[in-house]
């Protein structure tokens, strides 16, 4: 059974130390303690995720659709030339990069500082784990 130190569950999450906290004090949450650390069971945050998760579900956040992984960013840079355009976004601690057409970008409206939705549909993601530090 994974257990994860408070400050890696925030991280995840995208919260701070202290609102882990105060999830587990109110029950939200459920902590485990050995020697006098607060740990949070690895099983016990993906379902606490998986169930806050906004989006859930068949809607999203660009209406139906099929792609199932969803990011809400900020557009924070556009590179375009005559016929292609590179679109870069911020979403939470992610870099997402988009090629797409020139056309697409005007049609969308694409510019810096234009909250936008990257949806991606893969059938070839690679997962691996994180060095421990």
């Amino acid at each position: 059974m994974p257990q994860l130190r408070i400050s890696e569950a925030a991280a995840l999450l995208g919260v701070s130390d202290d609102t882990v906290r105060r999830w587990t004090e109110q029950g939200k949450l459920p902590v485990l303690r050995s020697g006098g650390r607060l740990s949070i069971d690895g099983r016990a945050l993906a379902d606490f995720i998986r169930d806050s998760a906004t989006g859930a579900g068949t809607d999203s956040p660009t209406g139906r659709a099929s792609a199932r992984n969803q990011l809400r960013g900020i557009v924070t840079r556009v590179l375009a030339d005559t016929v292609m355009a590179q679109v870069e976004m911020q979403c939470g601690p992610f870099r997402v990069v988009s090629l797409m057409t020139r056309e697409a970008v005007e049609e969308l409206g694409l510019d810096v500082g234009v909250v936008a939705v990257a949806s991606v549909k893969a059938t070839h993601v690679v997962v691996g784990l994180p060095e421990r530090r």
